[in-house]
């Protein structure tokens, strides 16, 4: 009868510690699935640096007023080239499915997933799935 007791009482006490292991991680999990997706990038960042390029090219042509308007029209130029440059080029990022220690699943995106695996343990922070 004791060794039966006491045979309950380490099933019980290692069930709690692996209870207790969970509680202590509310925002871990296992990556279920990784998804590479494409988005095209604000045009604003081109936008600034076309006009900017575009600017000093155009202060370079003539003289007097003839250089003023070469100016604006530079950086009008540029900015629009740079804008549309900008716009059509892709980024890829990730969508990462996590299923969490307490089962629901979470999905978080970001721009690289350098060191993740389907499978791995990760946490989430700040919207990111990382390894730990």
């Amino acid at each position: 009868m004791n060794r039966f007791l006491l045979t309950c009482a380490l099933a019980l006490s290692a069930l709690g510690a692996s209870t207790a292991a969970l509680a202590q991680c509310y925002d871990c999990g296992k990556v279920q699935h990784i998804e590479a997706y494409t988005t095209n990038r604000s045009g604003t960042g081109g936008a600034v640096a076309g006009a900017v390029v575009g600017g000093l090219l155009g202060n370079q042509v003539g003289g007097g007023t003839g250089k003023t308007v070469a100016t604006v029209a530079g950086v009008a130029g540029g900015a629009y080239a740079g804008k549309k440059i900008a716009e059509n080029s892709e980024k890829t990022k990730y969508h990462v499915t996590v299923r969490m220690e307490d089962g629901h699943v979470e999905t978080v995106s970001q721009s690289s997933v350098s060191n993740l695996h389907v499978g791995d343990r990760v946490r989430l922070k700040n919207g990111k799935a990382s390894r730990y």
